[in-house]
């Protein structure tokens, strides 16, 4: 699993939560939006990216941590 903090230029709405596989929407400020959680693996983050992408939103930063799948 990777645990991921995606921040981009913009405020991204929570109605559209389900385009963002699961993660989080957290408004920083009147410019800038989080996308925050669990993904997957490397192949979820990029869909994600491309997703950002495609909506055209800029990309302020990406962290990500990987962490021990649960489990089963």
């Amino acid at each position: 699993m990777l645990h991921t903090e995606v921040r981009v230029k913009g405020v991204i709405e929570k109605k559209w939560a389900d385009w963002f596989e699961g993660l989080a929407i957290i408004i920083l400020s009147a410019d800038e939006t989080a996308l925050v959680g669990e993904l997957s693996d490397q192949a979820a983050l990029y869909g994600l990216l491309a997703t950002l992408r495609d909506l055209r939103f800029d990309l302020r930063s990406v962290q990500i941590t990987e962490t021990e799948s649960p489990p089963g």
